[in-house]
């Protein structure tokens, strides 16, 4: 089969909600010569995240629109998606996000890389046991993030959702509230830290806080790219974006 001219390694279909401003320059900036990504949005009528009713009504409109956001992306031919979004894929715990992986499958075709699989598996390869995060989530969206991060056998210590009124408002968020959020959830029994909200602008601090922590600190975006790289075989390490990319 012909090689794409810029996608020679892999090319991603990539899919993020349309209020998602930080996910496109996030990969971009993580980026692998060979390795091209290919974005479908989710179109957010209703970007409200006020209050838990709020956030579930987001969820709604993300499962109404995400196959056909699928449905798009996969006529570029990609070899391997890629979710730009996190609170779908955690939503329901373990079993939740085991189905949404198989619901993109079926749309797709294709393998897929999730942002709470993600996690999951940088946190085992770290032997992590207990762990701190850090959400731009309102309550009922942290508790669907504990109760994946408990089934799956880790033991959230502390959690900070940081309560975004709107999904365009997450890449608003600015890097002193992270850092606080990050010392907040942090403790000396903690053995990592975890961002799940791929609108959070997290992956530069994320890199810094390791050094200035001494322990993992896993952004989701990271994660979800690292995932993605080596579950294709690519294996070039990157900097600046934390452990995982330039250690595993």
């Amino acid at each position: 089969m012909p090689q794409d001219a810029l996608g020679y390694r892999k090319k991603f279909g990539v899919i993020i909600p349309s209020t998602n401003t930080i996910v496109e320059p996030d990969f971009n900036d993580m980026r692998v010569p060979g390795v091209t990504c290919h974005h479908a949005r989710i179109w957010i009528r209703d970007q409200n995240l006020g209050d838990d009713d709020a956030m579930e009504a987001l969820l709604e409109q993300i499962r109404v629109e995400i196959e056909f956001a699928v449905a798009r992306v996969v006529t570029s031919e990609p070899d391997y998606m890629v979710m730009g979004m996190s609170a779908e894929t955690f939503w329901g715990g373990m079993e939740g996000n085991r189905q949404f992986i198989r619901q993109i499958k079926a749309w797709s075709g294709l393998d897929v890389a999730t942002g709470a699989e993600a996690c999951e598996r940088a946190l085992h390869l770290f032997g992590a046991k207990r762990i701190g995060v850090v959400t731009p989530y309102q309550p009922i969206g942290d508790e669907n993030v504990v109760r994946f991060f408990n089934e799956i056998g880790f033991e959230v210590a502390a959690i900070k959702g940081l309560k975004c009124p709107t999904a365009v408002a997450i890449a608003q968020v600015s890097e002193d509230e992270l850092r606080q959020a990050l010392l907040a959830v942090d403790g000396d029994d903690v053995d990592a830290l975890v961002q799940a909200g791929t609108n959070l602008s997290m992956v530069r601090l994320a890199d810094e806080a390791e050094r200035w922590l001494g322990k993992p600190v896993i952004a989701i975006n990271a994660a979800t790219w690292w995932m993605a790289l080596r579950e294709n075989g690519i294996d070039a390490k990157i900097y600046r974006s934390g452990r995982l990319l330039r250690e595993f």
